[in-house]
């Protein structure tokens, strides 16, 4: 096909929509001139849903009842009709009959279209073919749509308008629309977890006068009355430990973070976490906590802990499998890094071995993480803590006492993925700034996501912080997990997109 032909194609297809976008609005003309103004209508008598009625059919059997929802498919039979009617707990069948709604309102339905918003008052009943519906005894016009419905929205290749055009997304695949009822799910069982062991929710600022808490490149603001730069946080991490130091023990806070960063299937300019801290536990104890939350989640929304994700199983039952780096680097390359802790020399020819692609200033928990990152991490399908990570890659985290070139960390990968950040946090406030003071070190080497100097927070622990655990779970990858969703974009009501031209 010559590109002629295409353009003629493209150009006749988009007269037809003209054509068709006219017609509806010619429609609602009608029906402004008889006094129907849909728009004019303010609410609507509706008392159950379209789930009620199937689920309680024996009960409700010849009772009167009021729907609402968008027609989606309508079947005209001279003097009777079929309408289904989709809420958002699902579909209704409704029965129309033109001597019981009224002739002039029967006729009147000429001026609607699929897409329409509509009120139904009548009785619950089975249809000869067996099918739950509602007897219309009146129908009301609530809304008008003045775009026409895509028939086959799904099966678009172009699932890029699928994410611009999200509501339409929702309403024409009702999956879509499960998956977000169940990120909500997932977001109200972890504050029940949470609740129920007496954590408090918190909120702390998302403008920040330093951008800390996590390494990341952060997103820049102005506020004009102050005359002065603030970040979008990248993390809450600094403001929370502060409240321990408060003596709120326990606090966990459900929100947004922002980083600059790349865009892919796993990452998002922003992003929903939570973030935990509870005095007087480690490391350990906040992996007994992620795991519970996990499960919980797991159980709420698949009805089990063993599930599938793009075809694979994943079992997330409790306990989850411990490693440690080094235990976990040896396992899969054979080189143990315990056996020239420190040497940094050992560890480049090592680097160099192995194939990974380091720098001169790197160290030997350096090397440790990227052997990890590169050799092991693609390897973890099923649940997994790898602990004791290196202090170089940890600057916000408690050493551990018998290794001090390690500490008390751990991070959870599922699916060759990570899911949770944590930590024995650090509470020296000597240590803490010294390493500050090492970020900045790397910043002025050009390292844009070290972590700058918040001088605040190293006054807080200088009053002093108890022994403190500490974890942060990406809410959107656990949502991906839980409803086998590819990309992150299938999770997030409204991705970050580029404009369109």
């Amino acid at each position: 096909m010559s590109e002629k032909e295409k353009e003629a194609i493209v150009e006749e297809q988009q007269q037809d929509i003209s054509e068709l976008l006219q017609i509806r609005r010619d429609k609602l003309s009608a029906l402004q001139a008889e006094g129907n103004n849909p728009f004019f209508v303010n609410t609507c008598d509706k008392d159950i849903s379209a789930q009620e009625i199937h689920d309680r059919f024996e009960e409700l059997e010849g009772k009167d009842v009021c729907i609402a929802g968008r027609i989606m498919s309508w079947r005209d039979m001279g003097k009777a009709s079929f309408m289904d009617i989709h809420d958002r707990s699902g579909r209704m069948q409704v029965y129309l009959k033109i001597d019981e709604v009224g002739e002039d309102v029967y006729k009147g339905l000429s001026n609607w279209d699929l897409g329409d918003i509509a009120e139904v008052k009548g009785y619950v009943f089975r249809t000869r073919r067996g099918e739950i519906s509602v007897h219309a005894k009146s129908i009301r016009l609530l809304s008008k749509s003045l775009l026409p419905l895509p028939e086959k929205f799904h099966g678009l290749k172009d699932t890029d308008l699928r994410y611009r055009q999200r509501y339409v997304d929702l309403i024409v695949n009702p999956e879509v629309k499960d998956t977000f009822i169940k990120r909500s799910k997932i977001i109200s069982t972890m504050r029940s977890v949470l609740d129920n062991l007496g954590f408090i929710e918190v909120e702390t600022p998302i403008l920040n006068t330093i951008a800390g808490g996590a390494a990341a490149r952060p997103f820049i603001t102005h506020h004009n009355t102050l005359n002065m730069d603030l970040f979008l946080r990248i993390a809450p991490e600094l403001y929370l430990k502060r409240l321990i130091v408060g003596g709120m023990e326990k606090v966990y806070e459900i929100g947004r973070q922002f980083r600059n960063e790349g865009m892919s299937v796993k990452h998002n300019p922003e992003f929903t976490t939570i973030e935990l801290y509870e005095a007087y536990t480690d490391y350990h104890g906040m992996m007994d906590i992620t795991e519970n939350l996990i499960n919980a989640c797991a159980q709420a929304v698949c009805g089990s802990d063993i599930i599938t994700y793009q075809g694979e199983e994943v079992n997330l039952q409790k306990p989850f499998r411990r490693l440690t780096m080094i235990e976990a680097v040896k396992e899969d390359t054979g080189v143990d890094f315990d056996t020239f802790a420190g040497d940094n020399e050992k560890a480049h020819a090592v680097a160099k071995e192995l194939g990974l692609p380091v720098e001169k200033h790197h160290v030997w928990g350096d090397i440790l993480n990227l052997a990890f990152e590169e050799k092991v991490e693609e390897k973890l399908l099923q649940p997994t803590f790898i602990c004791d990570y290196p202090v170089e890659v940890s600057p916000l985290t408690k050493r551990k006492p018998d290794r001090p070139e390690l500490v008390e960390r751990f991070e959870l990968f599922i699916t060759r993925r990570e899911f949770a950040n944590a930590y024995t946090e650090l509470n020296d406030p000597i240590d803490q700034k010294e390493r500050f003071e090492y970020q900045m070190k790397l910043r002025e080497q050009g390292d844009e996501e070290a972590n700058q100097i918040d001088e605040d927070f190293i006054t807080a622990l200088e009053y002093g912080m108890p022994p403190t655990g500490g974890m942060g779970m990406g809410i959107d990858r656990l949502a991906m997990l839980l409803t086998d969703s590819a990309s992150i974009r299938d999770v997030l009501l409204f991705p970050t997109m580029k404009p369109r031209d």
